[in-house]
């Protein structure tokens, strides 16, 4: 009797990648098709918030020995395992942020939508595969993820008004530079997100999205990188992966994390030496259960994101010996997307970044107009969430050491005083008023960079079997510089004290931190210039396997300066086109 998997199709992984492929594949083979995800489902109000749970909301499994930052290695320590959201990973020259959950990064991202300049096409992307080619991909895309530009606002005392949009709008016009509303994937209710409506609906309306799905009209309290609560981000969960399961009976599990992928023979035996025509076994965690299970599938999509799609790759091809045919490029061109963090910080001018969805705008630095390839870059606005205000105001004796000083003693003494018979303090309200009235936060910016870097950078195992990253910096250091130097000039517009760039930027360490790892796995046309087909006919496939496939961000073949997710989700969708043969529309039935 021949031997039958188990199912159609097993994705890896619930991401933009991930998400768009299980909700195609379920179409196509209804009840037949399973997604794992390594982390947690986080439904309605459950993102962590109390500085106890945060502080342990990072991901770092028992048997993990990747390089971790000091606090979550001594919760590890404390804990045994993490398995939270946030996967922060430290390499010689670069750290990365990702995220384990059901939606993976698009739980933390920051919302935007942009499709890269036509010149990214041009050098390492596969013949014939450009921005022309995926733009109906795009637009099923933008219009699943209900990306659109933030509301409009009548004046400035409008709800919807948001002083911060205005502030980096003026600073690129003073620089002429061009600056533009950011679409972004975040729900204004259905009319607006997903309607085409002028006008959104009322903040913190709840109803149910065109998917039906419970969503909340975003409530502008900028906590879109920590998880939102009130589900007012169109992360994954409630739109490609909410229909896969309701509509076409797809099987999401979770705590679940993939170690291997073996090809099996005519009798449904693992043989390493099987290109994937009777389909594959794919060995994985179930943390939950707190046991090791496995399952078969006729294909397999790898969507693990850049980091755990490349990590799983790399230890099937060098360590597990189970798909020896992998590509040699496996591993090359890793991108950081060019990311760089920075602040300016306690300014004249009030900025409010304590408001309004993470990212609304974005200031174009030569990357779509008068491109400049050394200096291309975007420089995107960004709030913090309201009670982070509260941490920042402990900066306040650290930027006017003098002043805060003398107030405390002001406002120490009233209290003293207050606390004799027949004396009365008419200050002290007012005392406290001014020790709390010039908050850090109000008047200062979080200056959100992403360019062309030069993608030169090499993914490979170090000597336990996890993840490395060489980074070689140097050689992007012309966009650090340029990124840098804007910065500086931000500053002077705003007023601010200091411009700081993210501590790990700061002599000795001099690291960059990416959220928005890219390549590894890169889209080409032939498996000796990448890992992935690009080519029509067998899009997305992994070159020397038949029925297995990577859909995330590792595929694309360098830095694209814009936001990524539109470009994976694109992309992705383009490859299921491709396994289903079936046109994909945005309403996902």
């Amino acid at each position: 009797m021949p031997f039958s998997s188990e199912y159609e199709a097993v994705i890896i992984g619930s991401g933009f990648g991930g998400a768009a492929m299980c909700a195609r594949l379920s179409k196509r083979w209804p009840g037949q098709v399973l997604l794992l995800e390594r982390g947690k489902a986080y439904p309605l109000g459950s993102f962590p918030r109390s500085p106890n749970d945060l502080a342990s909301n990072f991901w770092s499994p028992r048997d993990d020995t990747s390089e971790r930052p000091r606090h979550v290695a001594r919760q590890k320590s404390d804990k045994g395992a993490l398995l939270g959201m946030f996967d922060v990973r430290s390499f010689a020259r670069m750290d990365t942020v990702t995220c384990a959950g059901l939606g993976g990064g698009s739980l933390i991202y920051a919302n935007v939508f942009l499709r890269p300049s036509a010149r990214n096409f041009e050098q390492h992307w596969p013949q014939g595969l450009n921005l022309a080619t995926l733009a109906p991909y795009y637009d099923i895309a933008q219009s699943v993820l209900g990306a659109r530009t933030i509301p409009p606002h009548q004046n400035e005392q409008d709800r919807r008004f948001i002083l911060r949009t205005q502030q980096f709008q003026q600073f690129a016009a003073s620089q002429q530079l061009p600056s533009k509303l950011s679409d972004i994937a975040v729900y204004f209710g259905h009319g607006y997100s997903y309607a085409g409506a002028a006008q959104p609906s009322e903040i913190g309306l709840q109803e149910k999205n065109r998917y039906g799905a419970v969503q909340t009209s975003c409530t502008y309290c900028g906590e879109c990188d920590i998880g939102c609560n009130v589900h007012a981000k169109n992360t994954t969960d409630l739109n490609y992966l909410h229909a896969a399961r309701a509509y076409h009976g797809a099987q999401v599990q979770t705590q679940a994390r993939v170690n291997q992928i073996v090809p099996l023979n005519a009798a449904g035996e693992d043989d390493a030496s099987a290109d994937g025509q009777h389909g594959y076994r794919v060995y994985f965690d179930d943390f939950a259960a707190g046991s090791a299970r496995t399952v078969t599938a006729k294909r397999v999509v790898v969507s693990a994101g850049t980091l755990g799609s490349n990590e799983l790759l790399l230890r099937c091809r060098d360590i597990y010996r189970s798909l020896p045919r992998l590509s040699a490029r496996l591993g090359q061109r890793f991108s950081g997307n060019g990311d760089f963090l920075a602040f300016a910080l306690d300014g004249q001018r009030e900025i409010n970044s304590t408001y309004g969805p993470v990212i609304t705008q974005y200031t174009d630095h030569h990357l779509f107009e008068n491109h400049d390839p050394e200096r291309a870059f975007l420089l995107e606005d960004a709030s913090v969430p309201t009670h982070a205000g509260w941490a920042v105001a402990a900066l306040q004796p650290v930027l006017h050491p003098w002043d805060r000083f003398k107030m405390l003693l002001s406002v120490a003494w009233e209290a003293l005083a207050s606390l004799y018979p027949g004396r009365k303090s008419q200050r002290l309200g007012s005392l406290i008023q001014q020790l709390l009235r010039h908050d850090v936060t109000q008047y200062s910016a979080v200056l959100l960079c992403m360019g062309i870097d030069k993608s030169d950078g090499r993914l490979q195992l170090n000597q336990a079997g996890f993840l490395d990253i060489d980074w070689p910096q140097k050689t992007s250091q012309p966009l650090y510089d340029a990124i840098l130097a804007l910065g500086e000039r931000f500053k002077d517009f705003i007023g601010a004290r200091l411009f700081m760039p993210m501590p790990n930027w700061l002599w000795p360490m001099r690291h960059n931190v990416t959220v928005h790892p890219l390549g590894g796995c890169t889209l080409a046309d032939s498996p000796e210039q990448g890992v992935v087909s690009g080519r029509p006919e067998d899009r997305g496939q992994v070159f020397g396997y038949q029925g297995l496939y990577v859909a995330d961000g590792a595929i694309v073949p360098g830095a694209l300066g814009a936001n990524p997710a539109a470009t994976i989700t694109a992309l992705s969708e383009w490859i299921a086109h491709g396994i289903t043969g079936q046109q994909p529309d945005d309403t996902l039935r």
